[in-house]
């Protein structure tokens, strides 16, 4: 069975080559069963873990695992199932050859269920939407892609449809968000979840955010957290050396899915003006299917100059990559200051460009003009 992804079918095949269990996150569609089924039913045993036969299944699990016929055992949705850390221990610690895929919503932190961590048996792997070097084999454009997002549903429907978005946040409520961390109030959560939204690719404070929706700090930390761990946020914390001049602590967040950006906002349709932002958040998704083991860092300073990423690379070395739509439209005003306390390490100015990357010099700057697909 063929698959539209082949990206991360090879990061599959690559965590299993150094773990026997492969666990496979993300949010609500961003097509996780899809990937494990691709597959095939001769190599992989697949078990919906949502249906109440799968318990069944596995309530003798060194049982299940020693009739099992294929080298490959699927548990889908595996936090369903009554205690799941026992069953992938047991698969890890007494059938070494046999190999595994469980996915969820979340990390394995997030649910109770999980007593055992699972420390060296497990490799995760965070499914993000659709990347751009994926969007030919999906047949859509790049433009179509800021604007409806990249859970394949939603990218493939020939129109730009409100209702699938809300009722992708009222499920994503009920199935995970209440059921792993037992909050009550959709509305209240909704509600920060839609600023977040809103305020996607900005710096995020607790306090400005709390004092907005009317709620306490606590329920908004709380609320962040569960986005966190369920994948449907990224807090992207600020890079420093010890300079007294940089921020140290205020994150910038970045949504999930460029296509619930630009509905919460209303974006319809996208203007020019729109499209830097969302390229922002193509980035940070390209980031974590490139690099999942290393945080994303920003770079600010209290005068308010910014690089959009940056990435260390060893002792004193820090690459720096810098988002823009037009590439001739970038200044290298912060970029130089940044690098008057941090000379080591290549420039990147990443755009939607088509063909090769090349050199080019801003302000007695270096940098390589590159599309998301030259990361390496």
């Amino acid at each position: 069975m063929t698959t539209l992804r082949p990206f991360w079918q090879e990061r599959l095949e690559q965590a299993w080559r150094q773990a026997p269990i492969a666990w496979l996150a993300g949010v609500r569609r961003s097509g996780k069963t899809t990937l494990a089924q691709s597959l095939g039913k001769e190599r992989a045993l697949y078990i919906n873990c949502d249906l109440p036969a799968a318990e069944e299944m596995v309530r003798d699990p060194a049982l299940f695992f020693r009739q099992c016929d294929r080298p490959v055992v699927v548990f889908d949705e595996i936090h369903q199932l009554r205690d799941p850390s026992r069953v992938l221990k047991i698969a890890a610690d007494e059938f070494p050859r046999l190999r595994v895929l469980a996915t969820g919503s979340s990390t394995l932190a997030a649910s109770r269920k999980f007593s055992d961590s699972l420390t060296g048996r497990k490799r995760l792997l965070h499914l993000v939407p659709v990347l751009t070097g994926e969007l030919a084999a999906f047949g859509v454009t790049l433009q179509k892609r800021l604007y409806h997002g990249g859970l394949p549903p939603a990218l493939l429907a020939a129109e730009k449809e409100p209702a699938f978005y809300r009722e992708w946040l009222d499920s994503f409520f009920a199935r995970d968000i209440q059921r792993l961390f037992a909050f009550r109030d959709i509305n209240k959560f909704n509600a920060l979840f839609e600023y977040v939204l809103r305020q996607s690719g900005g710096q995020l404070e607790v306090a400005r955010t709390a004092s907005a929706l009317g709620v306490s700090r606590p329920t908004v930390e709380s609320h962040l957290r569960a986005l966190e761990i369920t994948k449907a946020l990224t807090l992207v914390r600020p890079f420093h050396g010890g300079g007294s001049a940089e921020l140290v602590r205020q994150p910038k967040a970045y949504a999930f899915d460029t296509g619930f950006v630009s509905f919460a906002h209303g974006w319809d349709p996208l203007r020019p003006a729109d499209r830097g932002l969302l390229w922002e958040h193509l980035v940070v998704e390209a980031f974590q299917a490139q690099w999942p083991d290393e945080p994303v860092r920003y770079w600010r300073d209290k005068a308010g100059r910014e690089v959009d990423f940056v990435r260390p690379r060893g002792r004193d070395t820090v690459d720096t990559y810098e988002c823009k739509w037009n590439p001739e439209a970038f200044e290298a005003d912060a970029l130089k200051v940044f690098r008057e306390a941090y000379p080591k390490g290549k420039n990147f100015l990443l755009s939607p460009i088509s063909g090769p990357a090349y050199a080019k010099r801003v302000q007695g700057l270096e940098l390589t003009v590159c599309g998301l697909e030259a990361l390496d």
